[in-house]
C-alpha cells in the first residue's frame, strides 16, 4: 500500500514558491520523519528503553554561492511558510513571484524491509541486549563488566526542489553494540568493543547475533591483557581486514569530499589525474551496496548515489560533490549530500569508503614481514584535512616477529600522512571485508551513518607511536 506523502504536494510546491520569492536560483524542501528506540544496559541492568518520534521540515534557497537554510519542527502550514520566507531572506536573491510544479522520480532499491523496525516490539530489542550481557560475562571470568546497547531508526523523506524534482524514501537503520571491560593480575583492566548492524531487518541479529558480538568484546578485552608496551619508530605496518578501514576514510577519504577541494583546503585539490599512491591502491566510495549501512536509495538532496572510483591503481580520478559544491565547480553530483536531519543543511559527505582488493592472501602478507605490527582492531583517530597528517589509536594489535603473530602490544599509535602512507602499500590482499556496520561520521557538528572496508594491507616504514624506544628502553 503507497503511504501518504509527508507533506501534500501543493503544501510543498507552494513552499517553493515561497522560498522563491525574493528570487535566487534554487530552493528545496526537505522533509522528515524518524521514528527511533533506543535500548541501553550496564551492570547487569537495562538502563533505559526508549522510544521516540522527531519530524520537521527544511528549507534551503541558494543564490549564487549565498545559502538561507530554515528549519521548523511544527508543520503548521504558518510555520513552514516563515521558514521558507527566512531562508529567502537570509540568501537575499531578488526577484518576482514564481509558482512551480514537482514529480516524483523512480528510485533505486538497495534495501527494502518486509517490517520496518519501528513495528518490532521494544522487548525484543532488549532481549538482545540481555542475551549479550550473559554471553560477554559467560566467555571468562575476567570480564568484570559489560555495557551493550541497540538502537534504531525508522526514518521518511521527502525532497523536493524548484527543478521540478521529488523523491521519496524509507530508511531503517539498527546497530547492536557491546563494551567489555576485562581484569587481570595486579588490577589491570582492558576494554574491547564490538557491533553492527545496517539498513537490514530485525531478523538480521537471528546470524549477527548477539551471542556472537558479546563474545568477540569480551575477545578483545581480554586479548588485551598482558600486553607488552609497543615500541615507538618506523616499522613495517598490517591492517587487518574489515574496520581498519577507519584508517582510508579519515586519512584521504575526507580530503577527497568537494568542499574542502573548491575551498582549496585539501592536500588533495588541483591533482586530478596524478599518481596520489601506490599502483596497489583503488578507493572506491559506494553508496549502492545493498543493506550497507553507509547506503541510501537516494542521498539527502533526492539524487540518487553512486558506485564512485576516486583513486584508480594510484592515480586521483575523482571527488565526491553535493549539488552546490558541484554547481559552483562545474561538476555534476555524485549522490555524495548527506545531512544529520531536517535540522541541517547537506554536505559532500562519504557512503562506503573501500579499497579494492589485490591478490595477496592474507597469510602471504604476514610471512612476508620479519619484523612488524598488526593492527586487529582500531579505536579512535584524527586527521588534519589541509596536510593529510592524522593520528590513530590501535585498540589491539600484536607484534609480527618473523613472519608470525607474536605477544600482543599496548599504547600502539599509527602516525602518518595520508597519501605517504598510501604511497608506501606495498602488498593488498585478497579478502576484502566490509566493516561489520558500526560507523558513524562527524563533519561540521553532523554525524551520518558510513561504512568502511579493507582488505588485509601492508604499509612500510609507517611511523609507530609507542611508550618504548628501539633498545628497550622506557
Amino acid at each position: 500500500m503507497t503511504q501518504a506523502p509527508l507533506l501534500a504536494i501543493p503544501l510543498v510546491e507552494r513552499l517553493l514558491a515561497a522560498a522563491m520569492e525574493r528570487g535566487a536560483e534554487f530552493a528545496e524542501v526537505y522533509v522528515e520523519r524518524s521514528e527511533n528506540t533506543a535500548v541501553t544496559l550496564d551492570e547487569h541492568k537495562v538502563k533505559s528503553a526508549q522510544s521516540g518520534l522527531s519530524q520537521g521540515v527544511g528549507l534551503r534557497v541558494i543564490a549564487g554561492s549565498k545559502v538561507g537554510y530554515a528549519y521548523s519542527d511544527d508543520l503548521d502550514d504558518e510555520a513552514l511558510f516563515r521558514a521558507a520566507r527566512t531562508a529567502a531572506f537570509i540568501a537575499h536573491g531578488g526577484g518576482s513571484e514564481q509558482s512551480f510544479t514537482v514529480n516524483r522520480t523512480p528510485l533505486p532499491t538497495f534495501y527494502r524491509l518486509a517490517q520496518h523496525l519501528s513495528g518490532v516490539e521494544v522487548e525484543a530489542k532488549r532481549e538482545l541486549i540481555v542475551r549479550a550481557n550473559k554471553a560477554a560475562h559467560a566467555y571468562d571470568k575476567r570480564i568484570k563488566q559489560v555495557m551493550a546497547s541497540y538502537a534504531d531508526t525508522t526514518k521518511r523523506i521527502l525532497v523536493a526542489n524548484t527543478r521540478g524534482h521529488l523523491a521519496e524514501d524509507t530508511q531503517d537503520l539498527c546497530r547492536i553494540n557491546v563494551h567489555a571491560v576485562a581484569e587481570g593480575a595486579k588490577g589491570e583492566r582492558r576494554t574491547g568493543s564490538f557491533g553492527g548492524g545496517g539498513r537490514v531487518p530485525f531478523s538480521h541479529f537471528d546470524t549477527f547475533t548477539p551471542e556472537h558480538v558479546a563474545r568477540e568484546a569480551a575477545r578483545q578485552a581480554c586479548a588485551g591483557l598482558g600486553a607488552q608496551e609497543a615500541t615507538a619508530g618506523e616499522q613495517t605496518v598490517v591492517l587487518a581486514p574489515g574496520w581498519s578501514g577507519i584508517l582510508l576514510h579519515e586519512a584521504v577519504g575526507h580530503g577527497l569530499e568537494a568542499d574542502f577541494i573548491r575551498k582549496g583546503t585539501s592536500l588533495f585539490a588541483g591533482k586530478l589525474g596524478e599518481k596520489v599512491a601506490s599502483d596497489l591502491v583503488t578507493v572506491i566510495d559506494d553508496g549502492t551496496m545493498a543493506n550497507a549501512r553507509g547506503s541510501l536509495n537516494v542521498d539527502d538532496e533526492g539524487n540518487p548515489t553512486q558506485f564512485k572510483v576516486l583513486i584508480e591503481r594510484g592515480v586521483l580520478k575523482g571527488y565526491m560533490y553535493d549539488s552546490l559544491n558541484a554547481k559552483l565547480m562545474n561538476q555534476k553530483t555524485t549522490g555524495s549530500g548527506r545531512r544529520e536531519s531536517f535540522k541541517h543543511t547537506p554536505l559532500p559527505r562519504m557512503t562506503n569508503t573501500y579499497l579494492a582488493p589485490g591478490e595477496d592472501t592474507h597469510e602471504d602478507i604476514i610471512r612476508s614481514v620479519d619484523g612488524g605490527i598488526y593492527c586487529a582492531n582500531f579505536g579512535g583517530g584524527q586527521v588534519d584535512i589541509t596536510n593529510g597528517n592524522f593520528v590513530f589509536e590501535v585498540s589491539e594489535a600484536y607484534e609480527i616477529k618473523k613472519g608470525k603473530l607474536a605477544r600482543p602490544l599496548k599504547g600502539v599509535t599509527l602516525i602518518g600522512i595520508g597519501p605517504e602512507a598510501l604511497k608506501n602499500v606495498s602488498r593488498v590482499g585478497n579478502d576484502p571485508m566490509p566493516d561489520p556496520g558500526m560507523g558513524t561520521c562527524g563533519k561540521d557538528g553532523q554525524g551520518v551513518p558510513v561504512g568502511v572496508g579493507l582488505p588485509t594491507v601492508r604499509i612500510d616504514k609507517m611511523t609507530v607511536g609507542g611508550t618504548r624506544v628501539a633498545g628497550g628502553k622506557r
